[in-house]
């Protein structure tokens, strides 16, 4: 089911694409996991994937960051084709991944995971300014500056992965799943973070099992099942719509 757009969508859709993804086709082995997924990402924009447990959102993101081969389809970023280009170059680019579990450098401290997602800047000057930025976003990390990753709580943990991600100067920052496996407090922390974050102008593509609090942040939304879109249109309306309540809200 596609939702007519709304004013606010409409107004977005004028805006520049960074992100196109047309008939996306991902497989394992025989099994295939994603479907011929379409969907777009436009500048100033917090778009949000979601889908139940399994419904290929993962395997869509590692696909279009290139860690993840693809079966078919085009990827564009910037107005680029994506194809032939490994994660390192994506990432030079702007196109940067929060990936699901964090994966964050347990034995260096917050510090030195801060310095590794500015692995592709040389300057100096302006990555410690960025430090200091994602310091203030995240006050806990700067408390514990010194502490190694791997001996933090796992909302912790996630405040730090996404920092990093932040010191690669995102255009368009990828994130799955950040609420996953933390506390009630701790995802409205979250939230309020990935809020604050699109709100300072960075475009987001968020995928998450949480339809409820994905769709309250964004403007518009696509809903995955078995590897496939099968719904899309402004999140408010999918928020509204009963299959989607009854589906992925427990109603």
């Amino acid at each position: 089911m596609q939702y007519p757009m709304t004013t606010a969508s409409m107004s977005a859709s004028s805006a520049k694409v960074l992100l196109r993804v047309t008939n996306l086709r991902v497989s394992y082995g025989g099994i295939q996991a994603v479907k011929g997924v379409s969907f777009e990402v436009m500048e100033g924009e917090l778009v949000s994937l979601i889908g139940a447990n399994g419904a290929g959102k993962t395997t869509t993101l590692k696909a279009v960051t290139g860690t993840q081969p693809s079966a078919g389809g085009e990827i564009e970023f910037m107005g680029r084709s994506t194809r032939g280009q490994g994660p390192w170059h994506l990432v030079e680019q702007g196109l940067v991944m929060v990936p699901e579990g964090r994966g964050v450098f347990s034995r260096m401290t917050i510090t030195e995971n801060l310095q590794m997602g500015a692995f592709v800047r040389n300057d100096l000057k302006e990555i410690a300014g960025d430090i200091d930025r994602v310091f203030g976003i995240f006050p806990r990390l700067k408390e514990r500056r010194n502490q190694l990753a791997g001996t933090m709580s796992g909302g912790e943990q996630q405040m730090l992965a996404m920092g990093r991600a932040l010191m690669a100067r995102p255009k368009v920052l990828l994130m799955d799943e950040p609420s996953m496996g933390l506390s009630p407090i701790m995802v409205d922390k979250i939230f309020e973070v990935v809020n604050d974050i699109h709100q300072q102008g960075t475009t987001i593509l968020l995928v998450e099992q949480n339809a409820s609090r994905a769709l309250q942040l964004a403007s518009r939304g696509y809903v995955m099942d078995s590897g496939e879109v099968t719904m899309t249109g402004d999140a408010k309306q999918l928020l509204a719509d009963p299959k989607v309540r009854a589906a992925y809200l427990g109603e």
